[in-house]
């Protein structure tokens, strides 16, 4: 069954990775990024109507994707996206994916800055999105929210207390909205583990980080595995 899918981030990295597998998958992908040259291009690559890729007998036509450039720490912009993708319905799976990572420092190195920044997008950001999205999705009584975590947001480390503050704050956050939901809705978290992308050369370095599978090898499973989310796994901690 075709699905549509909203997800924040996805100008590279990650994102952009579970974007295209979807989108191969016969998915409607519905995307957002700070990069405005990165949505362009996503604008420019998907442009027309997919068709349903993975039942040949498919014939019709669906929506066409949709990729605007927002930043999540702006209510205003959020809601707009919102709106444009609710004119057509509530999304069936909503992946808060947008991310910050600051440098590597002890807490008390780490300029307020980066802290702050760190806290605007991983939690505001991911609060902006759930306001924007949740009422329809309620109304519908259906629909999986996923918001991405990591071992960091289930465990302290060194010279990470800025990014473990925020995805604790996730981990909580999804906890509780899970007990609020209605039958036939799930939010659970997704810890997409090790990952060569920029936040891993951040905490690794570029030589160390490149020795873990590319952003496109891992969305080929994560990709089916957010899609096979059922209520029935609401408020669980995934994988």
């Amino acid at each position: 069954m075709q699905r549509r899918i909203a997800i924040t981030g996805v100008g590279q990295g990650l994102g952009r990775s579970l974007a295209h597998r979807f989108i191969t998958l016969g998915h409607t992908v519905c995307g957002c990024d700070l990069d405005g040259g990165a949505i362009a291009q996503l604008q420019q690559q998907y442009a027309a109507p997919h068709q349903f890729q993975s039942d040949p007998f498919q014939s019709r036509l669906f929506q066409s994707h949709l990729f605007q450039s927002v930043d999540v720490t702006r209510p205003d912009q959020v809601n707009a996206w919102a709106e444009s993708i609710l004119e057509q319905g509530a999304p069936d799976l909503l992946i808060n994916n947008a991310g910050y990572t600051p440098p590597m420092a002890a807490f008390w190195d780490l300029p307020a800055v980066e802290f702050d920044r760190t806290l605007a997008v991983n939690v505001q950001g991911v609060v902006n999105v759930l306001r924007a999205f949740l009422p329809a999705m309620v109304a519908q009584q259906r629909g999986i929210i996923v918001n991405l975590s990591a071992r960091w947001g289930r465990q302290g480390a060194a010279n990470a207390a800025a990014y473990c503050a925020s995805k604790w704050a996730i981990e909580g956050l999804t906890q509780a909205i899970a007990l609020e939901l209605p039958a036939g809705m799930a939010a659970v978290t997704f810890s997409p583990g090790a990952v060569h992308t920029h936040a891993l050369e951040v905490v690794y370095g570029a030589e160390k980080a490149a020795t873990y599978p590319s952003p496109d090898e891992w969305a080929e499973q994560a990709a089916e595995t957010l899609l096979a989310i059922a209520p029935e796994q609401n408020g669980q901690a995934l994988p």
